[in-house]
């Protein structure tokens, strides 16, 4: 694929943020054994990686915004342009050694997403793309899955903490779409979950809670390989709402059906 420079950067920030989280990674596992260890080590490797990409991207762009999960909202000279920025997506299963967390930066102009890369580190998969040049993974063009019955779709959520008031709703949601699908994955990693849609991985994704860092490249991801990405209440934004399904063209209406029951 053809990138333009805004990508290259993007690609190059997640290249080397993952590179450190690799290696920590492997550090992980050594601090297991305390829970208060591990999880402080996690939070300085978070914040390094985040550290790191800010770096790279204000060096290029200086004038862009900067929405980040570690650093919180800053305005850029440029209002029309910021940066959303999850350096770590997926901490809980970083924590627990597994191989399953990303590295999502998405490039916003005029309150769109213009540009997305997710960087699966550990499994060395770099998922790209740019408003009408379409998706990729590792220079593979990425389409979703053509499927059209949910007897035969594996869907994809997240289960929200037993503190979080989207929990009862979450349950509810299972238990409507569990018995007429092919099953329900939770990996624990939004932007993957959005990256495995556009790949023809899962069927569709719905998601209650998330915030716009861990979404908002995926959103991209999805549409720009043929999928759609809606809020769960019909007509809200995704990414500001934190409430999201998606899906290829077939399923969208059906499975968005199912989840949008109870609202």
């Amino acid at each position: 694929m053809m990138a333009s420079a805004n990508l290259n950067v993007m690609v190059k920030a997640a290249r080397k943020a993952g590179r450190g989280l690799v290696k920590d990674f492997r550090e992980v596992e050594n601090l297991q054994v305390s829970v208060k260890g591990a999880g402080d080590f996690v939070t300085r490797a978070d914040r390094e990686a985040e550290r790191q990409i800010k770096e790279e991207l204000r060096e290029a762009r200086p004038s862009y915004g900067w929405l980040g999960e570690e650093t919180g909202e800053e305005a850029g000279e440029d209002p029309t342009r910021r940066w959303i920025v999850d350096p770590l997506d997926g901490t809980t299963n970083f924590l627990h050694g597994l191989p399953h967390w990303g590295v999502s930066i998405a490039l916003e102009h005029k309150g769109e997403v213009v540009a997305s890369v997710i960087f699966d580190a550990a499994k060395d998969e770099m998922f790209v793309a740019e408003k009408g040049g379409g998706a990729f993974m590792n220079d593979q063009r990425l389409r979703v899955s053509g499927r059209t019955r949910l007897s035969e779709s594996v869907f994809s959520t997240g289960v929200p903490f037993a503190s979080r008031g989207a929990l009862p709703a979450s349950l509810q949601d299972l238990a409507r779409l569990m018995p007429i699908s092919a099953g329900v994955r939770s990996f624990g990693a939004p932007s993957l979950n959005l990256c495995y849609v556009a790949a023809g991985r899962f069927d569709g994704y719905w998601e209650r809670g998330t915030k716009p860092w861990e979404v908002a490249a995926g959103i991209l991801m999805v549409r720009e390989a043929g999928g759609f990405v809606e809020g769960i209440r019909e007509g809200e934004s995704p990414l500001e709402s934190g409430r999201i399904v998606a899906a290829n063209p077939s399923l969208l209406e059906p499975f968005a059906k199912v989840i949008r029951t109870r609202d």
